[in-house]
């Protein structure tokens, strides 16, 4: 499984949540403790907002741990907003292009969990995407096509509606083919204001999900990053957390149906 964070709030230099905890999103791409996968070595990426409406990017496939441009970037960066995202493959190639986060046009997406069985019905799965975002397709991972079926049912209008349409269509999918891995799904995704994070699975057992309030701001992870747990939130299976101005506006159920 893959660890990532979001912040939201007001701007900092990303070394101050990515790399400077003792429990850094870069300590667990080495030794992460609530996954069953200690390493995430299998890549990484930034996504941030600054002076222009699009987000910047920067993912490589090499370790996060072993990327000195990884850490000037976070030392000279600073952000209202931003994801990172270290990977660890689940049956898909090793390459730039299936890094996270994933973006387009203002949008970002990250992702830690699976399709079950995703290369039986991959085809299927892709062909949810539409015709004129399918184009944008570039890696060959679950999530990314997870992303842009989302966004072609409306992600940046109604989120919650959107994933979870898309989830329930998959998890049809993955039962007609009698497919027995679960689907999990512990995400961000925002349209460039809002924040969205979502922790769901189909058997109950979601990757793990947390967030914590700062001074008018929001962290999201997959897991904290410190060695106490005491300050941090954890987001409740079947949930969707909403955050917009540094600040958690909402805490619902992510309702998937599955047909």
């Amino acid at each position: 499984m893959c660890r990532f964070l979001a912040y939201q709030g007001e701007p900092v230099f990303l070394d101050t949540v990515v790399s400077k905890p003792c429990h850094s999103l870069i300590h667990q791409s080495m030794r992460a403790t609530e996954c069953k996968t200690s390493t995430n070595g299998d890549g990484f990426g930034l996504g941030w907002y600054g002076e222009r409406p699009e987000p910047g990017i920067y993912r490589d496939l090499r370790p996060a741990w072993s990327d000195d441009n990884l850490l000037s970037i976070c030392n000279q960066v600073r952000s209202p907003m931003f994801f990172a995202h270290v990977r660890a493959a689940t049956g898909t190639a090793t390459a730039r292009a299936n890094c996270h986060p994933f973006t387009h046009g203002r949008s970002l997406f990250m992702h830690n969990g699976q399709i079950g069985g995703f290369g039986k019905i991959r085809r299927q799965v892709e062909a949810m995407i539409p015709d004129e975002l399918y184009m944008h397709r570039v890696g060959t991972t679950d999530s990314e096509a997870i992303f842009l079926a989302a966004m072609g049912r409306g992600a940046r209008e109604n989120a919650g509606e959107a994933f979870g349409s898309v989830l329930g269509e998959i998890c049809a999918m993955m039962r007609a083919a009698n497919i027995n891995e679960a689907m999990r799904f512990a995400a961000c995704f925002t349209d460039g204001e809002t924040l969205h994070a979502f922790r769901w699975a189909c058997d109950e057992k979601a990757p793990t999900l947390y967030w914590r309030p700062g001074h008018s701001s929001v962290q999201v992870v997959s897991e904290p990053l410190d060695e106490s747990h005491e300050h941090w939130n954890a987001v409740p299976q079947g949930s969707m957390l909403t955050v917009r101005g540094g600040q958690v506006v909402e805490l619902q159920a992510f309702n998937v149906t599955v047909h």
